[in-house]
């Protein structure tokens, strides 16, 4: 028979460090699927732009977003799948990914 001690023991608070890793994948994972939304929606436009002979995104902007989004989910991987100092700096390297998008190719 199960004692409440059991239970106790399994419900231990993680550390706060555990917990800002848990926050950190998590943001830097939003980071990242945001970036192939980001790619969809740009690659999505330049096909409905292209056959219409409408102005549209650029071939650089078609080129360089789904990099950016691949780049991103493979450094997002490397985060999930490790741990301490290697995992941090694939999320770091997901944030400069993200950062360099945005700045190089929106906030002109």
């Amino acid at each position: 028979m199960s004692t409440g001690s059991e239970t106790e023991e399994l419900a231990v608070e993680r550390p706060r460090h555990a917990r800002l890793g848990r926050w950190w994948r998590g943001f830097t994972g939003s980071l990242a699927a945001g970036l192939v939304v980001l790619a969809v929606i740009v690659l999505g436009a330049g096909l409905i732009c292209w056959p219409l002979d409408a102005p549209g995104p650029e071939a650089a902007y078609l080129i360089a977003h789904p990099i950016a989004a691949a780049l991103a989910m493979a450094a997002q991987r490397i985060a999930d799948r490790r741990q301490g100092r290697l995992a941090g700096i694939a999320g770091v390297l997901v944030v400069v990914i993200a950062a360099l998008a945005l700045s190089l190719f929106w906030w002109y």
